[in-house]
């Protein structure tokens, strides 16, 4: 039973602003929230060739770095103390790293023509749709896609026999939560680029983090200043997650990685909704 007086319980539902200030996804529907969905699907299928194109860079990666100079690298230890073969060691990470490019990449340039060119989201607001919806349906579509380029990621792995645990069933879990921190920070993201050119400062974040979140080699390799940095970094903990459950290595700082990216995807939802409500109720 509501403890408002019927004024106030009429003025909050006229003011959906004002509770979007406090509460930042209200008014959500997860109905409303899976048109857009469906409408990004229907899109992607005139447009499969684009949307599959996302898969082969870090399929390349694997052949060129994981194949071919893993050949000469041999064994790898990780921080755990696992021999790993290189292959075994960066496939994982490289799946970690799928997911978070088919989000971002999403949640960023796509989002932004939607946003700024388009004007597509001006034509949802006229309808029952609200910005939270809209904020969690983009959010969603674009953690699909990097689950997508993860699902077939995983897929090549197992056939070239670089799964090394039945703990790997939930690897694709992982990419869908590595997904979903990376498309809801994304959207936040986009709300506050101002042109084309801001785009430059995307790539100034993701290609460090794709570098040397331990994509490449173990943590131990860097000085103990640079760790800690590194330690606090997203696809760190995404890369982490993924290669204890491929691996088998699994233990309670996977909880940590867990924790550390479900709290940054809610956040930055929270935020990609708030800002999605002023730049386009305002």
């Amino acid at each position: 039973m509501s403890v408002l007086p019927s004024g106030a319980r009429s003025r909050a539902a006229r003011s959906p602003s004002l509770l979007l200030g406090v509460v930042p996804l209200y008014p959500l529907s997860p109905r409303r929230a899976g048109t857009l969905v469906h409408r990004n699907l229907l899109v992607a299928r005139r447009s499969w060739v684009v949307f599959a194109s996302g898969f082969f860079e870090p399929f390349f990666y694997l052949l060129s770095i994981g194949v071919g100079i893993g050949g000469l690298v041999g064994d790898v230890v990780t921080d755990g103390g696992t021999a790993l073969s290189y292959r075994q060691f960066v496939a994982p990470a490289l799946m970690a790293s799928a997911a978070m490019n088919g989000a971002v990449y999403d949640a960023v340039f796509n989002l932004y023509f939607k946003l700024r060119y388009a004007k597509l989201y001006d034509a949802v607001l006229a309808t029952p749709v609200s910005a939270a919806d809209a904020a969690v349906g983009e959010t969603v579509w674009a953690l699909l896609r990097g689950a997508v380029y993860s699902a077939a990621f995983l897929l090549v792995m197992l056939v070239l026999g670089l799964v090394g645990s039945w703990w790997a069933v939930l690897a694709l879990p992982a990419a869908v939560l590595i997904g979903f921190a990376f498309a809801a920070v994304g959207l936040a993201a986009t709300t506050f680029l101002r042109g084309w050119q801001d785009f430059e400062f995307v790539q100034l974040a993701v290609l460090p983090l794709f570098l040397f979140s331990t994509t490449f080699y173990p943590l131990s390799t860097y000085p103990r200043p640079l760790q800690v940095v590194v330690e606090w970094t997203p696809l760190y903990h995404g890369i982490e997650l993924v290669r204890g459950l491929v691996t088998g290595a699994v233990g309670r700082p996977l909880l940590v990685s867990v924790a550390y990216l479900l709290v940054m995807g809610l956040a930055g939802l929270a935020l990609g909704a708030r800002r999605l409500e002023r730049l386009l109720l305002r």
